[in-house]
């Protein structure tokens, strides 16, 4: 096993879309980070095989911050407002704004888009940021793990895929199997604290690694994982 690096941060996205809950230690299960991405707004008027809404349809949709502790309870809305998560005044504000109807639902193994962990690297988010002009947040990628490796190499994480990621020094920690690059959409454009756009950044990942920034992964052991534990890459 070959030692990369450090968890950096580890965040989970209570509802999809919404903003992160970022900790400092969470349980990785079969489905992920525990409490990620298990609440999502499903557009009633939308019959395709990915009705969920997201912030690259309402990107207001970030400014939604929900809070508590293993779960949401509420959600703080931009305007200041605490709302219960399953309320009809929460799902009638979101609905308002969309301008078309929605359902909260919660799906005990989540709503993911391609799997259900994603990681990314420090060095990979410098230098985006660098080539767009912008000392970009963490919090753009929406990655469950972010990694600060023992590299400055951007975009390391696409010679991970194949290989397993091992948190702790031995093999009995969380493991995932890295099993795709992470292709990006216009959410990274997004800056989390206000919802606007910047193309410059999307476009970037696209010119310096044909839009790939991080990977996903699924997990094949479970267990805790904590901010500061090093990460170990096994390849066959």
């Amino acid at each position: 096993m070959i030692h990369i690096g450090r968890v950096h941060e580890l965040t989970r996205y209570p509802v999809k879309s919404m903003a992160g809950v970022a900790t400092n230690s969470a349980f990785l299960g079969w489905h992920g980070l525990e409490g990620d991405r298990r609440f999502a707004f499903r557009r009633l008027n939308d019959k395709s095989e990915f009705p969920w809404l997201s912030a690259s349809r309402l990107p207001e949709l970030l400014l939604y911050q929900p809070n508590g502790l293993a779960e949401p309870t509420h959600v703080r809305t931009p305007e200041g407002l605490n709302l219960p998560i399953g309320s009809p005044e929460l799902q009638d504000k979101v609905a308002g704004k969309f301008g078309s109807p929605l359902e909260l639902m919660k799906l005990k193994h989540g709503i993911f888009d391609d799997a259900t962990v994603s990681v990314i690297n420090l060095a990979t988010i410098a230098a985006i940021g660098r080539e767009a002009g912008h000392d970009l947040d963490t919090r753009r990628f929406r990655a469950n793990i972010v990694i600060a490796s023992n590299s400055t190499e951007p975009f390391l994480e696409d010679s991970w895929v194949g290989g397993r990621l091992v948190f702790g020094s031995n093999e009995a920690g969380p493991m995932v199997d890295v099993t795709m690059c992470d292709l990006r959409c216009v959410m990274i454009n997004l800056d989390p604290d206000t919802a606007k756009q910047d193309a410059r950044v999307l476009k970037t990942a696209v010119r310096l690694n044909d839009n790939n920034a991080g990977v996903y992964g699924t997990v094949v052991q479970t267990g805790e994982i904590q901010v500061g534990q090093v990460v170990m890459l096994q390849m066959d």
